[in-house]
């Protein structure tokens, strides 16, 4: 195993990402074999099952991208789920009812989560509240504000792909009647330039190293409030991101939701080998325990079953992987 874990390959991908992986190709071989037993005439090999899964990974992806940052600072964020439906809620509103132009309405998604994230991150940071409760207060404050602000009335975004719903492209586009997956180009994208943000530059390091031992950095003459507050404005704007994503494959948002995807975005960061300690943080891990959470939820609902049994699955995988983190920090220690 030390071999293996010291083979160059491996390092440069990263041994937990390499294992997640192979579990995310085992659990679709899994599924494919399961799903016509279980499910008479059903299939899950099917490129539409792909596709299907892939627009949950999205904006499930560009979520749990964000909270990396204030995971890796040793905070947490509970308040993005409802963050991306408040963006999605208010602008969608702009759109289809006061006429604002598009781009403006999908400008104006970004700036209301990280206006959420500016807000986060000077309480945590500045006025020195715990994350925990900061986040809770946030979540509950999107739900009231997207509800307030559209009148507690759902809002759909506009279904085709025409003149004002060309953003529909973002996720997927129809070349000669073919889903095209373009969302997956973008989420890549993302990934790519926060995993450079994180590892390739000084706000990243300073991130991490807040995580690791925030009073020998604060000692070191490092302005941590600044770099702290850095990593929630990240996680809001791209939770305002997420938005766009959202209803870019589900067209329709109601007001009270996203509490959901909250936990999803963070079971991906943990899958993935982010410490919930902090200080340890691998986006490439986050994006394959997204696209895990993405097929668990897909190749369930392929089955026939109830979506509880992927909550389930879920919970479990986080347990073992926090419970098996803690045991290699302590065998470290």
């Amino acid at each position: 195993m030390e071999k293996i874990k010291e083979n160059a390959f491996v390092k440069k991908i990263g041994f937990n990402t390499l294992v997640l992986l192979c579990v995310m190709v085992v659990l679709y071989i899994l599924f494919a074999i399961a799903t016509p037993l279980i499910k008479t005439n059903a299939s899950f090999v099917s490129y539409s099952r792909i596709v299907s899964a892939l627009n949950y990974a999205y904006f499930l992806g560009f979520l749990a991208l964000g909270v990396t940052f204030v995971i890796a600072t040793g905070g947490i964020d509970f308040s993005i789920g409802p963050v991306m439906f408040c963006s999605a809620l208010i602008s969608g509103y702009l759109l289809t009812l006061k006429g604002v132009p598009l781009p403006v309405c999908l400008l104006v998604s970004i700036l209301v989560g990280t206006i959420f994230g500016i807000i986060n991150g000077f309480l945590v940071a500045y006025a020195g509240l715990p994350s925990f409760i900061t986040s809770m207060a946030s979540m509950m404050i999107a739900k009231g504000v997207g509800s307030v602000f559209t009148k507690t009335q759902s809002v759909s975004w506009p279904q085709s792909a025409d003149a004002n719903g060309w953003f529909r492209n973002l996720v997927k586009m129809k070349v000669n009647g073919v889903d095209i997956p373009t969302g997956l180009i973008y989420l890549v994208i993302g990934a790519v330039i926060c995993s450079i943000i994180l590892n390739k530059t000084k706000a990243g390091r300073y991130i991490l190293c807040i995580g690791s031992n925030r009073e020998a950095v604060r000692l070191s003459g490092v302005n941590t409030k600044k770099w702290e507050m850095l990593a929630y404005i990240i996680c809001g704007l791209l939770a305002g991101l997420a938005a766009i994503f959202y209803v870019g494959a589900y067209t329709t948002v109601q007001p009270g939701l996203g509490d959901t995807f909250n936990n999803e975005a963070i079971a991906g960061c943990v899958m993935g080998g982010t410490s919930m300690t902090g200080g340890v943080a691998s986006i490439a891990g986050t994006l394959v325990g997204v696209l895990i959470i993405a097929l668990l939820q897909e190749g369930i609902l392929a089955m026939g079953f109830q979506i509880n049994y992927q909550y389930i699955i879920t919970g479990i995988i986080v347990l073992v992987v926090v419970y098996a983190d803690l045991r290699s920090r302590r065998r470290r220690n």
